[in-house]
């Protein structure tokens, strides 16, 4: 399967029925009352996280989503049945941003978390909800609300206890299949692995925990060079780097060197995965070269407070030391900061009812959920309707807003889909 971590879709959520006019036609009742019902409520959009997926490779057949809408009324009081809500299974680990604005709308980072990302637009009244002392027999019905309409980012950031880093051909790979249950591609070219591998690593007589071999990492990675931008964001949730280093190439000249390629490259790409706690381990120490190498190697990184393992992926050498100080250090650690989506607050936040703006000389544009929800759900081609809706925009202060604008009579004014003539606000 291929891996996925990054991609655009648009999810909408489900438009509101209609409610209906109707009349009682019963046998002996020649003046029946109102019995239009009400529509149904349009289904939600939800996102849930799930451990049956690791990529987002699935979502990317399709992107548009659409929950169900709700049916209209019918006569005789009859409701209309709300719509299906649409439920989008992704990833544990999955940030669900607005892609125009870059906001974070939530962060899916535990199994089973549900987020609604929108919700089904509210079913229209019928007639017999406008019933009253003075309105005996209402020829009026409320159009059902649309739904919202979103073009969201989904970026998927691997959940993992410990980051495995280092330079291409350092032994990631090899050295991840020899201690979990993960299975990456092994070669002896650079770059054999091309998404992130997670594994499940069980030490004897001690917790298990998930790490993540990240590829990709050379010099120049946090601008963009080989694979770096890429999965570089799949370390930042680890609590613990561990960094191999292929001893058998060290430059004897800057003995360092590979481990210091490596943190500079995290360092420029976010100074919070440089402050990580890092455990240096020195891979092929089968190998004669690394062997004569390694105690100078070592005196240089632990000079500077770094632990260091020396440790073989295919010999399997000093693993066990290595992986028992790792759940030492993951048992002292805190739990990572996670993340904070704003699941209980509104998608967007609008500071007043509506907004007035002239985008061209005679052309007006009336923004505001309020009072573009009132245009979508009113009926038009009733007079009643009309009546009640200009009564409305009076009540929210629109009617007094306008009467303040210097524009003509012939001005027009869009308030969502419809356009309205200045004057036609004040007949």
């Amino acid at each position: 399967m291929k891996f996925v971590d990054e991609m655009t879709i648009q999810v909408s959520s489900g438009n509101g029925g209609n409610g209906v006019i109707a009349f009682r036609r019963e046998k002996f009742v020649p003046l029946g009352g109102p019995s239009g019902g009400d529509g149904g409520r349009g289904g939600d959009l939800i996102f849930e996280a799930t451990d049956d997926l690791t990529t987002l490779y699935e979502l990317s057949f399709v992107r548009i989503y659409k929950a169900e809408n709700g049916e209209h009324g019918r006569p005789r009081d009859m409701i209309g049945a709300n719509g299906k809500n649409l439920i989008i299974k992704v990833p544990v680990g999955t940030l669900v941003y607005a892609h125009e604005s870059g906001q974070l709308l939530c962060d899916l980072d535990h199994k089973g978390q549900q987020v609604i990302i929108a919700h089904g637009g509210r079913g229209g009244f019928g007639n017999a909800r406008f019933v009253s002392a003075v309105r005996r027999t209402p020829r009026i019905a409320e159009k059902g609300e649309p739904g919202k309409t979103l073009n969201l980012r989904l970026e998927l950031k691997l959940l993992a206890d410990v980051g495995l880093v280092g330079l291409p051909n350092a032994g990631k790979s090899t050295f991840l299949r020899a201690v979990s249950n993960a299975r990456p591609k092994v070669a002896d070219y650079p770059f054999t692995t091309l998404h992130p591998s997670l594994g499940i690593v069980k030490p004897e007589g001690l917790p298990s925990f998930c790490m993540a071999d990240i590829p990709g990492l050379i010099e120049g990675a946090h601008g963009g060079a080989g694979l770096g931008t890429q999965f570089l964001k799949h370390i930042e949730r680890t609590r613990v780097l561990l960094h191999l280093v292929d001893v058998s190439q060290l430059d004897m000249e800057n003995i360092t060197g590979n481990y210091d390629v490596i943190m500079s490259e995290l360092r420029e790409f976010s100074e919070e995965l440089a402050e990580k706690p890092v455990i240096v381990a020195a891979n092929k120490m089968d190998l004669p070269d690394s062997r004569e190498l390694f105690p100078e190697f070592k005196d240089e990184l632990e000079k500077r407070g770094v632990k260091v393992f020396a440790v073989s992926g295919a010999t399997h050498e000093g693993v066990d030391d290595l992986l028992k100080y790792v759940c030492q250090q993951l048992k002292e650690l805190r739990e990572p900061i996670q993340i904070a989506g704003n699941e209980d607050e509104k998608l967007y936040e609008y500071l007043e009812a509506y907004h007035i703006e002239m985008v061209s000389e005679g052309q007006w544009q009336v923004t505001g959920p309020e009072i573009e929800r009132l245009v979508a759900m009113t009926d038009f081609t009733s007079d009643e309707a009309i009546a009640i809706f200009r009564r409305k925009l009076k009540k929210l202060g629109f009617i007094d807003d306008l009467a303040e604008l210097e524009a003509g009579d012939d001005d027009v004014f869009s308030i969502g889909e419809m356009e309205f003539a200045y004057r036609e606000f004040f007949i």
